[in-house]
Formats: structure tokens, C-alpha cells, sequence
């Protein structure tokens, strides 16, 4: 059976967003619940490789990293200038409800 997808919230994130999610009974990390706050690109990876969770963001540099080898569970990343609060959670759900932890593990995700 697949695994359900969890996510990660780097910083860039709003905490809104993690809001959202958990209302919809949504598996979710943020970078304050992580102990991450300050944490680099790399380290946010690890965490959330270790858990098994999709790293989402706004930050470029994880889309320079993924062209670099990182390992990663997967990368939803969003162009902030792009998405607002509830297109962003509305996106993450799609993802959450069509594709499995399998699926995108070492992908990315442009949302």
C-alpha cells in the first residue's frame, strides 16, 4: 500500500499554510516544530529526508541543491509571486490526495 505523503515547511513557508493542512487532517512539519529556524537548505533536506517528509518551499537554492545530487524526499516548490496562502494549501492537497511518498521521493514539484 503507498504511503501517504507528510510535508515539511521550511521557514519561507507560512505558518498559515501548515494551518490549512491540519485542518484537513494533514501529516505536517513546519521549521519551528523541527527546531529548524535558522537551519540551512541542507540541513532542512536531512530532517526531512530522515522523516519521510516532502520538503516545500519558496527558496530557489533547494532546486540548485536537487541539481546537485541532494538526497531528498521530494521538493514542492512554489514562486512566491505566484501563489497565494490558498492556492498553495490547495495545491498541497491535490499532491497529498494523487501521489504517494513513493512517488516523490527525489522529485520535484512545481506547484
Amino acid at each position: 500500500m503507498p504511503t501517504p505523503v507528510r510535508f515539511h515547511l521550511d521557514e519561507n513557508i507560512h505558518g498559515a499554510v501548515a494551518n490549512g493542512l491540519r485542518l484537513r487532517g494533514i501529516d505536517v512539519t513546519t521549521a519551528r516544530d523541527a527546531g529548524l529556524i535558522g537551519a540551512s537548505d541542507e540541513e532542512h533536506l536531512a530532517f526531512a529526508l530522515g522523516a519521510r517528509r516532502v520538503t516545500v518551499t519558496h527558496d530557489d537554492d533547494f532546486l540548485r541543491l536537487h541539481d546537485q545530487g541532494v538526497p531528498h524526499a521530494g521538493i514542492a516548490y512554489s514562486n512566491p509571486r505566484r501563489r497565494r496562502i490558498g492556492h498553495l494549501v490547495n495545491a498541497l492537497v491535490r499532491m497529498w490526495r494523487t501521489e504517494s511518498a513513493e512517488q516523490l521521493a527525489g522529485r520535484v514539484e512545481f506547484l
